[in-house]
């Protein structure tokens, strides 16, 4: 009974073996690590979600400004010639610069003047008179005072006052007219595309070239039209 025991236990133990060897081996499979990846690009912080709703500016705007139309200006010289050699070394270096002229209220200058006559004639044969008499004196040529005569134009209102009292008192009527004063300056203006040409190195060396040279971030309209 024994040996038939051990038998059948062999025998199942053969069958067992034998079945193993048929069954065909699950093989377990493992996600790509790209799909990890994959999914990590996805994840977002909170903060940055937040932040992918702020449009960024648009191209060409002043990042510091936030204008798009801010350009910037070189010069503030009295003479026009210097504000052409800046024009031109800009022109050489790329940068597309347009030149401007700009009139800044300056004061005022009264001008003394006797008003026109009834004709020509009548107003030459008064300013041969006053010239015989040693009075600087004019022929007004335009304007509304056309034929008249200018006795002066001066800076000071007491200079002017002074040279009335002394016509009145020589038997002439004088007027007075203020005159707005302007003081011109040229500056050369640089469009907001070809700013980015011109960094501190490059306006260091122009300052140094050109005494007096001044520049300013300003709207690109605030100064007069191109000459």
């Amino acid at each position: 009974m024994r040996w038939l025991f051990l038998l059948l236990l062999i025998l199942n133990l053969f069958y067992y073996i034998w079945h193993q060897q048929q069954t065909p081996l699950k093989i377990k499979e493992i996600p790509s690590l790209s799909l990890y990846q994959g999914a990590k690009q996805d994840i977002r912080l909170l903060g940055e979600a937040g932040a992918a709703k702020v449009p960024r500016a648009q191209e060409g705007q002043d990042i510091v400004t936030g204008i798009a139309d801010v350009c910037l200006f070189l010069g503030g010289f009295e003479r026009e010639d210097l504000a052409r050699e800046v024009e031109q070394r800009l022109i050489s270096l790329d940068v597309q610069p347009n030149l401007q002229s700009v009139d800044a209220p300056a004061g005022l200058d009264f001008w003394v003047y006797l008003p026109p006559l009834a004709s020509r004639d009548a107003s030459l044969r008064q300013l041969r008179e006053l010239q015989a008499r040693k009075i600087d004196s004019y022929i007004i040529t335009q304007g509304d005072l056309s034929n008249g005569i200018s006795l002066g134009i001066f800076p000071r209102s007491e200079s002017a006052e002074s040279v009335v009292q002394r016509l009145r008192e020589a038997g002439y009527e004088p007027l007075m007219r203020e005159l707005p004063r302007a003081h011109r300056s040229y500056w050369v203006r640089v469009a907001p595309g070809s700013r980015t040409l011109i960094n501190d190195e490059m306006l260091q060396v122009l300052a140094a070239d050109f005494s007096g040279l001044q520049h300013q971030l300003m709207p690109c309209e605030s100064v007069a039209t191109p000459r």
